[in-house]
């Protein structure tokens, strides 16, 4: 229950101010505990003199009439004017307010009371976003939102994915749609482009009765940003800054040079024991029979300067560390800086970000600037006009480029993976200083020393995002229109994308194969706008019935152009991408290609909404909404969204008046259709996709197959029937708050099901075509939401927040094309998830064993060559034959079922000390031995078999060329484990400086603290994994912070 409203001025004691003019007024703002309200704007109303709140709750305001009105506003309370009456000294209690922007959730086209609000949605404020410094908004709401699972990724610049209540689509889109400050985003867009700190909350909408008002938009539920706004007040000034230092961390760091050398020598013996000695007792001549034949002279002689002095001495062997020449510790500046203030009349919001983020590989570096403007013009009582508009712009170097890497086989988009692959016991360069070729012999593993400064790799994006809107308050115009308003709302998003790739004559990908230095250029060019007519409605009859209704009319348009080019040959290396248009692209030794695209789609949208509400108890959300996509077939473009939601307050019922420590329990449930149109725009369409036209004065030589048009591509048949993709979903939650809400959260179980999936189906061929977009195929889902917030201590010193959410959640195929068939070629299968492990199943290693010996008998009857210490398959049939079709199975879930999170915040006068835990569990990996391949063996690796080590995780190594210790025939499959984890994913340190202290220096506050970031696991199930970001390494993180308020 809310505290009972209280705003009182004590004028106990007070110097008479009738006699002045003007006085100071001092006071102190607390809540209905006593407790003080820091923060809080105090103002002379319809001035621009005031001032906030200090850690104390303190105030003082000069010059103010004798005859003012002092008007208190803070975010989650009431705002309360109190008449100074000619007092000098104030007290003034604020009411806790659902209806104040805390309390407000904005659920899609408005906002609700979220004591009124029917379907499951999740609130992430202010306060839980900045609880880390993070370069974008992903990374502060991973581990905050039940339902929510975000993956990590270490490159700067590059954010994971996020999924809402796992999957539904199997091959379209499964991101949800992301909407800042109204305006839904072009599609593949996201929030990562925002300044963290400029976000005042992000409200995300989770199930079908939430998110069917965005209809087709709505599948895979919606992320609503909110920024911050200008508050009416004198100028507030901020800076928040940081600087992060960060190293990496490899769970499974390469193994030495001594440690592989023996795992040669193992991978030979297994091989031929009768040629090569023992590795226990290893000989120099053995040695020199495993090592002679490698074509890389240096590193022969390395191996072999452990038996100079006559006897095997691993010391003697230089251990090149790679990896060690393509890190560094990275560098991270965050700085930003905003201001606030104005009148009732105007105001406005600005704020400039800067972000500097140099990655812990060499190369990798990430720059963003960003800057906002926010203004709320109120002109009359009858009009209010809002505008903001976001801008940024981005760099981000790869430190290799993936269209370069130094080989198909050796690729990485990291320089760490590519330098972890190379052998330890080989140099880079040999003894006279030059380069060595085939580091360790292996013509598969290029020498990548310096690659970064000769492989570049650069993209750069500028974005403007704006919201301008214009809102008509009809009821002060005319009173019986009272409640009635209109609102006409314009959104533009462009993006302006550029990559550049260059590679020198001295990077690994040319200086193996002697070739010129090559050049990449491609941009994108995005453009989308959205136009909102709407029309609002909110009354409240007989005090009991709270009416509102929505009308929408909305039209969506993008607009996405590309061009490329490539050359070979670039005239100065300095020039990289720039100077393409100097060379002849006519001549084919110059490698031309170029090529031009453009894509367009609209969606136009009628939407109505009803909400209802009967004494503050018994609540009905209603929706629906019509959509037409442009990309979906001629008579199927169509499609209507409904939904509905009821909620029951109980605790609002007369037989609970009597229970006092219940103080919210709301029962929900909802159920929505929403639609996933996430199809290339001309897919539904015959088309050509390239095309090469001769051209006159014998221009046509790079272009042309001595034919008139030459056509590279075959015609994409056309399906006429291509539809809506839809999902039915059903929630059932409940909302509670005890104990004086010092317990409160919410719990929700939902369904869903999706029809008519938009997926490739296969057509017969005398059509002359193998297949074509078609609307077939069935998904369910169905998962259950967890949230727990208490407060389980609090007193004038000490306060002990904490909050627990979890999530378990399972997709299933029901059913894909022609009924009831399985795609084994994808592995998707009926009845199981959508994202699975398809593979031959293992049982560990054969053993030296009467069974096992009799076992592989049988086997390698079959040709076979099994030996204690190979993979051992399993047989699904008993045939003693390992048979794709017979033997294959299931090995289990790709994404996790579980995922949780745990955030604790202590307070202890001005000292807090918070930290979080995160984590995800059950699902599968697959984490070979060999998974980076050549000689970046990982230390997990080196638990292979031996006859000493019969119990090992590995295989024994087998030496199959002169140059590659391999595995046996089933080594892949014996790579799948199951995962899961839980990380200490920040632990935070901060003191906020009295503001007794602060009176002399003109600030308002001062918040210095410290963090490290993924200090430690509590629990990684597999070894030489981290099952956070998916590699084998993470970032672990030191960061120092000052805040400042002026």
């Amino acid at each position: 229950m809310l505290p009972v409203c209280q705003v009182s001025a004590n004028a106990a004691g007070n110097v008479s101010l009738a006699a002045q003019q003007q006085g100071k007024v001092t006071g102190v703002v607390v809540d209905a505990n006593g407790e003080p309200v820091i923060g809080a704007t105090v103002m002379v109303k319809g001035s621009s003199n005031g001032s906030i709140a200090d850690i104390e709750g303190k105030f003082t305001i000069s010059n103010v009439p004798a005859n003012a009105v002092i008007q208190v506003s803070y975010v989650g309370y009431k705002t309360a004017t109190v008449a100074v009456k000619g007092q000098s000294k104030l007290r003034i209690v604020l009411e806790e307010d659902a209806a104040s922007l805390d309390e407000l959730v904005v659920v899609g086209y408005g906002v609700q009371k979220k004591s009124d609000v029917t379907g499951a949605l999740t609130r992430v404020g202010e306060k839980e976003l900045q609880a880390r410094p993070v370069s974008n908004a992903f990374e502060a709401l991973q581990g905050k939102a039940a339902g929510v699972d975000i993956t990590s990724s270490e490159r700067p610049g590059t954010v994971g994915d996020i999924r809402i209540r796992g999957e539904r689509s199997i091959t379209a889109q499964n991101a949800p749609l992301y909407v800042v400050d109204g305006v839904p985003l072009m599609s593949g867009s996201g929030i990562e482009t925002l300044n963290p700190r400029d976000i005042e909350a992000i409200d995300i909408l989770k199930d079908a009765s939430a998110t069917a008002i965005y209809g087709s938009r709505g599948a895979n539920g919606v992320v609503i940003v909110t920024t911050k706004q200008g508050k009416a007040g004198q100028l507030s000034l901020n800076y928040s800054g940081s600087v992060t230092f960060q190293n990496l961390v490899d769970r499974s760091p390469s193994i030495s040079a001594a440690d592989y050398i023996q795992y040669r020598r193992w991978a030979a013996y297994n091989s031929d024991p009768a040629k090569y000695a023992d590795p226990r007792n290893p000989t120099q001549a053995s040695d020199y029979e495993i090592f002679r034949s490698i074509d890389d002279a240096t590193a022969r002689d390395n191996v072999m300067n452990g038996w100079q002095s006559g006897s095997w001495n691993p010391n003697d062997v230089i251990d090149y560390d790679w990896t060690g020449q393509a890190l560094r510790t990275g560098v991270v500046h965050e700085h930003t800086i905003n201001a606030s203030g104005g009148t009732d009349k105007l105001n406005a919001f600005g704020s400039f970000g800067y972000l500097s983020n140099k990655g812990t590989q060499q190369g990798q570096e990430y720059n963003r600037f960003t800057a906002r403007l926010g203004m709320n013009i109120n002109p009359t009582k009858w009009m209010s006009i809002n505008m903001s508009f976001n801008a940024s712009r981005e760099s981000q170097d790869y430190g290799m480029s993936s269209a370069y890497a130094p080989s198909s086989t050796n690729s990485a988009a990291g320089l760490y993976e590519l330098y972890k692959k190379s052998y330890r016991w080989a140099l880079p360069y040999d003894a006279n200083g030059d380069r060595v070729k085939y580091p360790g012999g292996d013509n598969l593993a290029y020498n990548p020393i310096n690659e970064w400064e000769h492989n570049i790799s650069n993209r750069e994006t500028y974005r403007i995002l704006g919201s301008l809107s214009a809102q008509l308050h009809l009821g002060e115009i005319w009173a019986p229109l009272k409640g009635l308003e209109y609102k006409l709302a314009f959104g533009p998003d462009f993006r302006n994308y550029r990559k550049g790739d260059f590679i020198d004559e001295e990077s690994a990908y040319n200086w193996i194969k002697g070739g010129t230095n090559q050049s990449r250029w491609e941009q994108r060019r995005g453009f989308s706008y959205t136009l909102d007519n709407m029309i609002t409605y909110n009354r409240t009859f007989a005090k009991k019935h709270n009416v509102g209704l929505t009308l929408l009319q909305s039209a969506t348009e993008w607009r996405y152009e590309t061009a490329n080019m490539g050359l070979s040959r670039i005239e100065n290396d300095e020039w990289l991408w720039n100077a393409m248009g100097s060379l002849d692209i006519t001549d084919k030794e110059n490698g031309a290609s170029m090529s031009t695209g453009i894509n367009e789609r609209q969606l136009e949208s009628y939407m109505i909404r009803l909400n209802y509400a009967f004494n503050d108890r018994y609540l009905l959300t209603a929706s629906g909404r019509w959509d037409g996509a442009s990309q979906l077939s001629k008579g199927r473009k169509w499609a209507f969204f409904p939904s509905m939601s009821l909620g029951w307050r109980i605790q609002e019922e007369a037989f609970m008046k009597d229970i006092r420590w219940i103080d919210n329990l709301k029962l929900r449930a909802g159920v929505g259709v929403t639609g996933n149109s996430s199809i290339q725009p001309y897919s539904t369409l015959g088309k050509i996709q390239s095309i090469y036209v001769p051209t006159s004065d014998g221009y046509d030589k790079a272009y042309t197959i001595n034919d008139p048009a030459y056509v590279k591509d075959a015609l994409v048949m056309a399906n006429t029937q291509v539809g809506w993709e839809k999902t039915t979903q059903w929630n059932f939650g409940l909302d509670y708050g005890f104990l004086g809400n010092r317990i409160f959260g919410s719990l929700d179980v939902y369904f869903s099901k999706t029809n008519d999936l938009l997926l490739a189906m296969s057509i017969p061929t005398v059509t002359g075509y193998s297949s074509t977009i078609g609307n077939i195929g069935k998904t369910s889902n169905h998962g259950v939401e967890l949230t727990v917030n208490a407060i389980p201590v609090v007193n004038k010193d000490f306060r002990w927040e904490t909050s627990f959410n979890m999530a378990w959640q399972k997709d299933k195929i029901d059913e894909l094309a022609n009924g009831k068939e399985d795609d084994i070629a994808n592995a998707r299968f009926i009845g199981e998830q959508l994202n699975v492990y398809y593979d031959f199943l293992t049982d560990g290693l054969w053993q030296d064993t009467p069974e096992d010996q009799a076992e592989m008998a049988k086997w390698n009857a079959n040709g076979y060559k099994f030996t204690p210490g190979n993979v051992k398959p399993v047989d699904q049939n008993g045939d003693y034959k390992m048979v794709a079709s017979d033997d294959k199975v299931i090995i289990g879930n790709k994404r996790p079922t579980f995922t949780a999170g745990w955030n604790n915040t202590f307070n202890y006068k001005g000292l807090e000390l918070s930290f979080q835990l995160y984590g995800r569990f059950g699902y599968w990996v697959h984490a070979p031995q060999y998974l980076f391949g050549f000689g970046g063996l990982g230390e997990a690796a080196l638990d292979y078999w031996t006859p000493d080590n019969t119990g090992a995780r590995f295989q024994k190594p087998v030496l199959t060329s002169a140059q590659t210790g391999d595995t046996d025939q089933f080594s892949s499959q014996n790579g799948y484990e199951k995962a899961n984890f839980i990380r200490m994913r920040n632990i935070s340190l901060g003191y906020t400086l009295p503001s007794k202290l602060l009176k002399n220096v003109q600030l308002k506050n001062v918040k210095v603290y410290a963090q490290v970031i993924n200090p430690f696991d509590l629990h990684q199930s597999v070894a030489g994994l981290d099952l956070d970001t998916g590699n084998s390494y993470f970032n672990r993180s030191w960061v120092i912070g000052l805040e400042l308020g002026f």
